[in-house]
């Protein structure tokens, strides 16, 4: 199956295997972008990537019908279904944002590296896979461009759960009869291996306890989508979750939480185009840090009727400093974006990057752009200029891609973003999200 581009869906009915997702999306699309505008309006926020792929790895733990609502269209979770499809899931995707998994045919065991090479998150079906079935063989994801992501963690987890673990061709292969409970210090602290030990842990004979865990809300999202298929969960949310395993977990429907990533996004695209924007479908709990560095920088940030949050610049944006570390700090994946808020905003900034060794690729590209940005180690100097230029520029990554976005939406002229691809695989359908905002911005195809 090819990558998708981000569009409505369409009712798709019991789709075996490979699953249609979409319209198929060009590695050579590029966006143009005329800045200088003001944003404008009201936009839903999608549901997060980073809950979605968990979740769907999750209904690998039973053999009922699962459904998952506010799924969000994106590249990486199509390569999820895909996956699923390819293990032998029948899916059913429905027009409310929702799929259907029942895995009663699984038949296959396999994640090739045709898929887990383009998403290191496929390493996510492994402890599931493992738990429900005794077996399970993963292709090795390979490397990343922001930095190193070792899987070594997950291996270590699953031996400690009793699993046979071998590595060869490029595969990690493992079996057991039935996981049996253990203490795991996870060192350092990683979302997915938290992920994957929890849901591994559900299925295991005994209790499991897992320490210095990721506290993501996305893992707390996982934890409650369990706890509702019958798993016994204690802690998530915490750096110590106590899982009590049982013998089977049964069907349930869950909605995803909203995308915390993309609500900060939009958050600073209203800011440094002196906008007004309304986010629906967002939830400010999940954002405590990010919201309070927004607000010291002058941006007015006010909560609506619950889950909706009104946007507006004071017309005199500062600079500020800050530090990526894991929830509840500042999240590594606003870091590119807010380099171009402080690129924008009044004043000099020191921002340090200590979560991926090389997540600064994107300031080459800002620098084309006329930012002042200097790189010193993990950390760099930001001297506000107030003023960005249009020029074309190169997509690396993910949240590069968006920063990029950002910086042509309050640049002067046109910007031209090549390898576009990237923001995709973690924006729902953000063109015309911009786009009902009152950007000019628009999708090339070769």
């Amino acid at each position: 199956m090819e990558p998708t581009r981000n569009r409505p869906i369409s009712a798709e009915k019991n789709l075996p295997g490979a699953v249609k997702y979409g319209n198929k999306i060009d590695i050579m699309d590029k966006i143009l972008i005329r800045g200088g505008g003001t944003l404008k309006g009201t936009i839903p926020i999608s549901g997060a990537k980073n809950a979605t792929l968990p979740a769907l790895a999750a209904t690998l733990l039973t053999s009922d019908r699962v459904y998952l609502s506010n799924i969000p269209h994106l590249v990486d979770v199509t390569t999820m279904l895909e996956l699923l499809g390819r293990h032998g899931a029948a899916l059913t995707i429905d027009e409310k944002l929702g799929v259907e998994i029942d895995n009663k045919g699984i038949d296959n065991f396999c994640a090739p590296y045709d898929l887990v090479r383009t998403m290191r998150a496929s390493i996510l079906v492994m402890g599931p896979m493992l738990a429900h079935y005794g077996q399970a063989e993963i292709s090795l994801p390979g490397g990343c461009a922001i930095g190193s992501r070792p899987v070594n963690l997950h291996i270590q987890g699953l031996r400690a759960l009793g699993a046979d673990i071998s590595l060869g061709n490029g595969f990690i292969r493992a079996r057991c009869k039935r996981l049996s409970g253990a203490r795991i210090y996870l060192e350092p602290v990683t979302v997915t291996g938290t992920e994957n030990l929890l849901m591994a842990a559900t299925l295991a004979d005994g209790i499991t306890t897992l320490e210095n865990a990721a506290r993501e809300p996305e893992v707390v999202d996982l934890a409650n989508m369990l706890i509702s298929m019958g798993a016994k969960i204690r802690g998530a949310g915490s750096s110590t979750i106590i899982i009590e395993g049982v013998k089977e977990l049964h069907g349930t429907s869950h909605t995803i939480i909203p995308d915390r990533i993309e609500t900060v996004t939009f958050i600073i695209a209203a800011a440094i185009t002196n906008g007004e924007v309304t986010l629906t479908n967002t939830q400010s709990e999940f954002l405590t840090v990010p919201l309070e560095k927004l607000r010291q920088a002058g941006v007015i940030i006010e909560e609506e009727g619950g889950n909706s949050l009104k946007v507006r610049s004071n017309g005199n944006l500062q600079a500020v400093d800050f530090q990526t570390s894991p929830y509840p700090g500042f999240p590594t994946d606003i870091q590119a974006q807010m380099l171009v808020f402080n690129s924008m905003a009044a004043g000099s900034s020191i921002v340090t990057e200590t979560i991926f060794e090389n997540r600064f690729m994107h300031v080459s590209e800002l620098q084309r752009m006329g930012a002042n940005i200097q790189i010193h180690g993990n950390s760099v100097h930001v001297q506000g200029m107030g003023k960005l230029v249009g020029a074309p520029v190169m997509a690396t990554d993910l949240r590069a891609s968006a920063s990029l976005v950002l910086a042509g939406l309050a640049a002067e002229g046109e910007t031209l973003i090549s390898r576009v691809y990237h923001l995709d695989r973690g924006y729902e359908r953000i063109e015309e999200k911009l786009l009902a905002l009152g950007a000019e911005i628009k999708r090339l195809s070769e």
